[in-house]
């Protein structure tokens, strides 16, 4: 059996990170590198991936120069964003290609684009392919482990969870949505005008949720407020002062016949070790029976992001065509041994 053939677009801090994880990865072969910047362009991949042996795959701004019927999957690391993301997905599903997206908003693409996301299904379901958008969260944490972890309640009253993460991995796109380095007036003013946005995904992760439950949702109502650093802080993508801000304390609810449900929480800031604040993945179910689930420290975001991403490989080459969500397919499981064998 061949290879499974993979093609890369976006070589910023997550896209070359999937890559350095599948080079020498039983089964799968990195056959194509996408970069925006020309800067990138002609460069072996191992210079992105931080490897000194040459991969003997060039960076290119071509995506079509390397998007061909012959590869399978394409894992797309560009924006957050469907509206953004779908030029690009319309380009490689009809190439006939299957894709894998980080943007947050992809993990539920109809909540938020529905139009799009109708586009997206009819045309990977016409040219014979499958269409994932997946990460640590929206995709993982926050709503598949949620949706799992009720599969053992005859009955369940309500939802808490919560996410307390580092930020410090990831790259400026995140820190930008985010609002880190701004002061607490340029976060407000950000908010207002929609440049601040907190986390990109619980609209994504509550729809899920109740849709894979059988939640009827009045309404979903969120919250955001900065979180004010006392210290210095730093990432090669942005410096923090003592007053500024270093990250987003963002809450949604979704509410059912009038009571809420659904309660998510995600503080999440760049180095909050610096203040002694604890991360960690925390899930509540009241019900029956009860269910509490604590994970320390949280999964890194980052890594998380790139290995759900890339485990989810196989599964989406061997899924049905069309648009699909991590509530619609077999959960994620780590690719050891030889990926091919995973295959059907």
């Amino acid at each position: 059996m061949e290879n499974i053939k993979v093609v890369l677009w976006g070589m910023g801090s997550m896209g070359s990170g999937m890559g350095k994880y599948l080079v020498g990865k039983e089964g799968i072969e990195i056959v194509g590198a996408i970069a925006h910047r020309e800067s990138k362009a002609g460069k072996d991949v191992s210079e992105f991936f931080d490897l000194d042996n040459e991969v003997g795959v060039k960076v290119t701004n071509d995506p079509m120069s390397v998007i061909t019927e012959d590869v399978d999957v394409v894992l797309q690391a560009t924006s957050s964003f469907v509206k953004d993301v779908y030029p690009q997905i319309e380009k490689i599903v009809k190439k006939k290609v299957n894709v894998i997206s980080i943007a947050e908003e992809m993990a539920y693409p109809k909540v938020q684009a529905k139009e799009l996301s109708e586009k997206i299904d009819k045309l990977a379901q016409e040219y014979g392919v499958s269409v994932l958008g997946t990460g640590i969260n929206p995709g993982f944490v926050l709503d598949l482990m949620i949706i799992a972890l009720s599969g053992a309640c005859p009955r369940v009253e309500k939802i808490e969870a919560s996410r307390i993460n580092d930020l410090s991995p990831f790259g400026p796109t995140v820190m930008q949505t985010q609002g880190v380095g701004t002061t607490v007036e340029e976060f407000e003013k950000g908010i207002k005008d929609g440049s601040i946005v907190g986390h990109i995904g619980f609209l994504e992760s509550i729809n899920m949720i109740a849709d894979r439950l059988g939640i009827k949702l009045d309404k979903i109502e969120q919250s955001r407020e900065p979180i004010v650093s006392e210290t210095h802080r730093e990432t090669p993508h942005v410096k923090v002062e003592p007053g500024m801000v270093a990250g987003c304390r963002h809450i949604a609810r979704g509410y059912s016949d009038g009571k809420e449900v659904i309660l998510l929480e995600h503080p999440q800031q760049i180095h909050p070790e610096k203040e002694g604040t604890e991360t960690g993945d925390y899930i509540k179910i009241k019900g029956t029976p009860d269910i509490n689930m604590s994970i320390q420290p949280e999964i890194p975001g980052g890594i998380g992001t790139m290995a759900v991403a890339i485990n989810m490989i196989p599964v989406i080459v061997n899924a049905k065509a069309g648009l699909v969500t991590m509530k619609d397919l077999p959960v994620p499981a780590a690719m050891i041994g030889d990926a091919r064998k995973l295959m059907e």
